[in-house]
């Protein structure tokens, strides 16, 4: 019995870590349970807060100084969010579609030679 209740009380606080904190609802010391936010991260994002909510994560990039996508996806990961919507930015299909490019033309020219090769033959 005392394994059961013990068993419960790790699962709610395992939840409990793992709960995401919204950027316009957090206090500081919440917003700072967020891996790589810090006093002073934390601190400007209560600034722009008293300016007016945050509508969503480009304002949220755009208004808080310092923080852009790279930190935005850090931050989504770690738990935070902006009106309860984690970060889907665009970083990482652009930086595929980079990756990709000289590999497809690394295939094209390997094909137009052999294909250049097998008609000599």
């Amino acid at each position: 019995m005392l394994k059961k209740m013990l068993a419960i009380v790790m699962a709610l606080f395992a939840a409990a870590a793992f709960a995401a904190v919204d950027v316009n609802k957090a206090s500081q010391a919440d917003l700072e349970t967020i891996k790589g936010i810090g006093p002073g991260v934390s601190g400007k994002i209560l600034d722009e807060r008293k300016k007016g909510a945050f509508k969503d994560w480009a304002d949220f990039i755009e208004r808080v100084k310092g923080v852009g996508e790279g930190n935005a996806a850090k931050f989504s990961t770690e738990g935070l969010t902006v009106n309860g919507a984690a970060f889907k930015g665009s970083a990482p299909v652009a930086a595929k579609a980079d990756k990709t490019a000289p590999a497809d033309a690394t295939a094209d020219k390997k094909a137009k030679a052999a294909a250049k090769a097998a008609s000599k033959s």
